[in-house]
């Protein structure tokens, strides 16, 4: 073992630091609280310091982030003001900080990686993900806990530190297959789509694994323009076999605004899919829920999973086109076996499990 646990859920994560904390005093068998009080109160001009509670001197420490929780506010100047995703990384090191090196070992559970989108220079640009992994790396962090990282190649950043990116995949196999009890998983019934050629690794090992086919979008981009620092996209070409009549399943790690995920549907929709279901690791919803509520009276997507790994606005539970995917056990285990010494291959390479919950999912269909 590697040494006493302990957890730090900041206030972005204070939900899922409450119940990974029940469910691992649950599978030890004990009432000893692992969470560890810590906070980050702010001074009336917006400055903050962390602050630990109790001592976390030679802890295997685990501090949980959740860099997209937008609920989060604080007062500066007597007005409110929402928490970013900087005022959420810099929460991280101030507590970071005030554990001032007593950790045996300290760990960053940081379900999306902070700045992960900017995760590689062009012309005259910040590598701001770079940055981020190198500095925490300089604070003592030995490891770092992430998943469906957008570009996991940053890790290449920090080279002699770990960085574990991890796959979701078998957790949304089991909710779709729980959800759903007529599907058909063979190749003429089903198909795995990659909504652009950054999804195409993830759509490949679902498919390799179910054994079906893929298709893949490509976005056509209008280079001469750029728009929020962006090239925007033109048009979604398609390129596969038909879609016609199948379950068609659309896999990405994020969705943001959502304009592309709907205008990759619309398009399957119209060329004749079946039903169209979304996997997101992170939902965003940054321009809110408008557009997915006209989408599903439309008929032109049928479900969205994705994972409670971010906030999830009390709203988004009650709308029949969405499902939570709960991640907090599998964060639990991965925190378990860690702290006990050991491998976390049978945990983030989900092939063999997901192989033989498809395998059930047949037998019992049957």
């Amino acid at each position: 073992m590697s040494g006493k646990l302990g957890i730090i859920a900041l206030e972005s994560a204070q939900n899922a630091g409450r119940e990974i904390d029940n469910i691992l005093k649950e599978w030890r068998g004990c009432d000893e609280e692992f969470l560890i009080p810590a906070e980050c109160p702010r001074f009336g001009s917006g400055e903050a310091k962390g602050i630990i509670k109790e001592s976390v001197r030679d802890l295997d420490l685990y501090i949980l982030v959740d860099v997209c929780n937008s609920s989060v506010e604080y007062t500066m100047a007597g007005a409110k003001n929402r928490m970013s995703p900087d005022d959420h990384y810099q929460d991280l090191k101030r507590v970071i900080a005030a554990c001032n090196g007593r950790a045996a070992r300290i760990t960053v559970v940081m379900p999306f990686l902070y700045e992960s989108r900017q995760h590689r220079r062009n012309a005259r640009e910040s590598l701001d993900c770079a940055l981020m992994l190198r500095e925490l790396e300089n604070m003592g962090v030995r490891d770092i806990i992430t998943f469906d990282a957008h570009d996991p190649r940053v890790q290449n950043a920090i080279p002699l530190s770990s960085l574990e990116d991890v796959s979701p995949s078998f957790q949304f196999t089991q909710c779709l297959l729980s959800e759903y009890s007529d599907l058909k998983i063979d190749s003429a019934h089903m198909m795995f789509i990659a909504p652009d050629e950054g999804a195409m690794q993830r759509a490949v090992f679902l498919a390799s694994i179910f054994g079906l086919n893929i298709g893949m979008f490509y976005k056509r981009r209008d280079y001469a323009t750029i728009v929020d620092g962006m090239n925007p996209i033109v048009a979604h070409d398609f390129c596969g076999e038909s879609v016609e009549g199948k379950d068609v399943i659309a896999v990405d790690d994020m969705i943001a605004s959502g304009s592309s995920v709907i205008d990759v549907a619309r398009q399957l929709k119209g060329r004749g899919a079946k039903r169209v279901f979304i996997f997101a690791t992170f939902g965003l919803f940054t321009h809110g829920f408008e557009k997915f509520d006209k989408a599903y009276e439309e008929g032109i997507i049928d479900r969205i999973f994705t994972s409670n790994l971010i906030y999830q606005p009390s709203e988004l539970s009650a709308k029949p086109w969405f499902c939570s995917v709960n991640m907090n056990r599998y964060v639990a285990a991965i925190i378990d076996t860690l702290n006990k010494g050991s491998s976390l291959r049978g945990l983030i390479r989900p092939a063999q499990r997901i192989k033989d919950l498809i395998c059930s999912y047949r037998a019992h269909a049957m």
